[in-house]
């Protein structure tokens, strides 16, 4: 795990105090769409299928300022589309980082080289670069040659120039653990930060509806890549979320953790799913049928989402929530996970039952909750 200090204390006093008020719902990252232009067609990108005419439109820097406020979250992530396209999103930075929110910005990267000079390295800014995997699969992903060599050179730039730099990949049907092994491999060898992973999620409005991943087969291929996983490997992601793509552990979707703000409002439910949107952010958390949504409520579309957007905000809650997550969190921190046993059980594809850590936990976030970044 490798998440700033100032960032974990920032998260922990959030936490504190939403638990001293009483509040069982409460925020703790701010999804930030300013836009939806891209300069890429993502196949599996639910995000840019919009009329030419919003496509063409902006949040302007005060009305981002005032959802940042209205909010309260201790964190944002601007993701998109493309938020290096924005004309003003160096004033939008700038002003997110002077409230001393902790802001990653996602990007593609085609631009951010030659954007570097307009931010000012600071703790409160990361970027958060895509990388869907390897060469091969990223530029498949983003349905264009060349672009994983683009990012490559934009991570170097970045952290030669003193920048904090994260990267976030997104998994889909074929990706060959082995192949994603040497990957991470490759990335901290760039010196990035922290590595972010979550299997994809079928956007309605997705072009390619044949590679995302189902619950199942989601937890056999992480089993697969994170199973005696190197030191070496740093995730911007707590421990249990990590287990829990394993299928180790049994979170339930927290979709208010990580309220969406974007041209048409607060979005509902979350993130990856827009039914309606609210004029307010209190309007949002007190409005909206929070039952109707997660795999317990049955909804079919959350039966194989197993996205960080939802899920770290349930490792949160399951860590506060008694001393018994406190002392699983920092076992798994301190110790890691299990091994898994050998044996038929062991291979690929089939479950291994872990040891268990607390009952019933899917814990930790604990001060350590990272971004959350766009999921394709």
């Amino acid at each position: 795990m490798s998440v700033p200090v100032g960032q974990m204390m920032a998260v922990l006093r959030h936490v504190a105090v939403q638990r001293l008020r009483g509040n069982d719902r409460y925020p703790l990252v701010l999804m930030l769409e300013p836009l939806f232009r891209c300069n890429l067609a993502c196949g599996g990108c639910g995000k840019i299928q919009h009329p030419a005419e919003v496509l063409r439109s902006n949040l302007t820097p005060e009305q981002c300022f005032q959802a940042v406020d209205e909010c309260g979250a201790p964190m944002v992530s601007i993701p998109g589309g493309e938020p290096l396209l924005h004309p003003q999103i160096e004033q939008i930075v700038a002003g997110i980082v002077a409230r001393k929110r902790y802001l990653y910005l996602c990007t593609n990267a085609i631009k951010l080289e030659e954007m570097l000079p307009h931010f000012t390295p600071s703790p409160y800014l990361a970027f958060s670069v895509h990388l869907d995997g390897p060469r091969e699969e990223h530029d498949a992903a983003v349905c264009r040659d060349g672009i994983f060599d683009m990012a490559v050179s934009a991570i170097r730039a970045a952290r030669k120039a003193g920048f904090r730099v994260t990267t976030n990949s997104t998994l889909f049907t074929d990706a060959n653990p082995e192949r994603y092994r040497r990957f991470f491999d490759e990335v901290m060898a760039l010196g990035v930060e922290g590595m972010m992973i979550s299997p994809g999620y079928s956007y309605a409005k997705a072009p390619d509806q044949e590679h995302f991943l189902r619950r199942e087969r989601s937890q056999s291929l992480f089993r697969r890549i994170l199973d005696n996983a190197p030191a070496r490997w740093k995730f911007n992601q707590s421990p249990v979320f990590l287990e829990f793509l394993k299928g180790a552990w049994d979170l339930e979707c927290r979709p208010w953790g990580t309220p969406t703000y974007n041209l048409f409002g607060w979005q509902r439910p979350c993130y990856l799913l827009d039914e309606s949107y609210a004029t307010t952010f209190r309007e949002l958390m007190e409005e909206t049928n929070w039952d109707a949504y997660g795999r317990a409520s049955g909804n079919p579309k959350c039966q194989d989402c197993m996205v960080h957007c939802g899920y770290e905000p349930a490792a949160v809650e399951a860590t506060f929530r008694s001393l018994g997550g406190l002392l699983a969190t920092a076992r798994l921190m301190l110790l890691g996970p299990p091994k898994p046993k050998r044996g038929p059980a062991a291979l690929p594809g089939h479950a291994v039952p872990q040891p268990a850590l607390g009952s019933t936990l899917g814990a930790n976030g604990l001060p350590v909750l990272p971004v959350l970044d766009r999921v394709a």
